[in-house]
């Protein structure tokens, strides 16, 4: 490798999909653009939207607070996630999407949260909940919480990394301003 390879090597500006960063750049500059700090609560995209989000300069601005919670211990612990949520429907559920995307808020001082739960593969899938099933759920400071904003989607098995960029891209949209209130 010569000096200049050193300096400027091909993975220099970001190692992620141009499409996840280009979407996290529209992310950041309509939400700095509105006022509004965001904070992400993930699970099966193991922090992979907080990564997009803080590839784009200035994304402190925005960016409150990133919290990957893998296991259910994590989301009890860390969102305070009632165990009887996750064993009464199951990670990956409306419900416990809905409680990580509050216990966000509640943790931090963003004004909106997106909550990402789900199955990437390749194993964890069930017939109810085959891989490539993944939850989302938005809440905004003094939104009503018994209004529930939240979207399963299916996927398909697109392996493992198609899941959680499909899954990423999804939780970026939700954090558009304006464009987050009725998930397809």
């Amino acid at each position: 490798m010569s000096d200049a390879d050193d300096k400027n090597p091909d993975w220099a500006e970001t190692i992620l999909p141009t499409r996840l960063i280009d979407l996290a750049r529209r992310v950041v500059e309509a939400n700095r653009a509105a006022g509004r700090r965001i904070t992400v609560a993930e699970s099966c995209t193991g922090g992979l939207v907080s990564a997009a989000i803080t590839e784009i300069a200035g994304s402190s601005e925005v960016l409150q607070s990133g919290f990957t919670t893998y296991s259910n211990a994590a989301k009890t612990a860390t969102l305070r996630v009632s165990p009887d949520i996750i064993d009464t429907f199951g990670a990956v559920s409306v419900a416990v999407a809905w409680a990580m995307a509050q216990g966000a808020l509640e943790a931090s001082d963003a004004d909106v949260a997106v909550a990402i739960t789900g199955v990437a593969g390749p194993g964890g899938g069930t017939a109810k909940k085959p891989v490539g099933t993944v939850v989302f759920a938005l809440a905004e400071r003094g939104g009503d919480p018994a209004h529930v904003v939240a979207d399963l989607r299916h996927f398909g098995d697109l392996g493992r990394g198609g899941v959680r960029l499909q899954a990423a891209l999804c939780a970026l949209e939700l954090l558009l301003p304006g464009a987050s209130r009725d998930p397809e």
